[in-house]
């Protein structure tokens, strides 16, 4: 029997806390809310103590005290728990900046219960897939310039063997990349391999994916190595992967 998905509502305003329970719980979501970031964080440290992890975090911009964004910076740190922000601001910057600090996805107001949804089913699934393959059994890893990837874990290992932890949507991109090395792929195309949705001409969340998934290869955005910007194209991987 599938254990039934944990969410964690976070929003100061009341009203939203409510119709987010009452229509996720008719979905057959566990739902917890919180009205700021340090009851969030205590609820999360609680439900992890007793074995029930959140899976899923929807939480509010726009915060008393710690905001959405720090504490999305700082969850996403020492967690992989997915993380949909919710912004009341149809505002690219607000968008850009919450996936530049390790959000999955975000939704914007007034909330589209069915989109929402959807949205938190494909997060949740994916969290659960990757929390199920980094069991013992691991897959080769794949090596690819001076990096090894444990696909397993999604995790990006140095020559020293130090460790770095990838968010869901930069192991989607580095492994779109990693399929397609040696060929340009437009802004459309990796769109299309990393989201299951429809994105806006204006969306440049997959340019704060390539900056994010850049700085964790070291890779120098002013003379890249290994990913590359071909103007007015995409981007082009230049490494090729093989099995470690």
């Amino acid at each position: 029997m599938a254990m039934v998905p944990r969410v964690l509502v976070v929003d100061d305003d009341p009203v939203i806390r409510e119709l987010l329970q009452a229509y996720l719980g008719e979905e057959g979501y566990d739902v917890l809310c919180a009205g700021n970031a340090e009851q969030a964080e205590a609820c999360l440290a609680e439900c992890a103590h007793l074995g029930q992890p959140v899976e899923l975090v929807l939480l509010d911009i726009r915060l008393p005290g710690k905001d959405g964004l720090t504490l999305t910076r700082e969850l996403r740190v020492r967690s992989e728990v997915g993380i949909i922000l919710i912004t009341g601001r149809n505002d690219e910057i607000d968008r850009i900046v919450g996936l530049e600090c390790g959000a999955d996805d975000y939704v914007i107001k007034p909330l589209n219960p069915r989109e929402l949804v959807s949205r938190a089913k494909n997060l949740i699934r994916r969290v659960r897939h990757a929390q199920a393959s980094a069991g013992p059994a691991r897959q080769a890893l794949r090596q690819f310039g001076d990096w090894l990837l444990d696909a397993d874990r999604r995790r990006l290992i140095d020559h020293a063997g130090n460790e770095t932890l990838l968010t869901h949507g930069e192991f989607q991109l580095l492994g779109a990349f990693l399929r397609n090395s040696g060929h340009t792929l437009s802004r459309d195309q990796l769109m299309d391999q990393i989201r299951n949705r429809e994105w806006l001409p204006s969306d440049r969340s997959i340019d704060v994916l390539v900056g994010r998934l850049r700085r964790k290869l070291r890779d120098d955005p002013a003379e890249p190595q290994l990913i590359i910007t071909i103007h007015g194209t995409g981007y082009l991987f230049t490494a090729a992967a093989s099995d470690a």
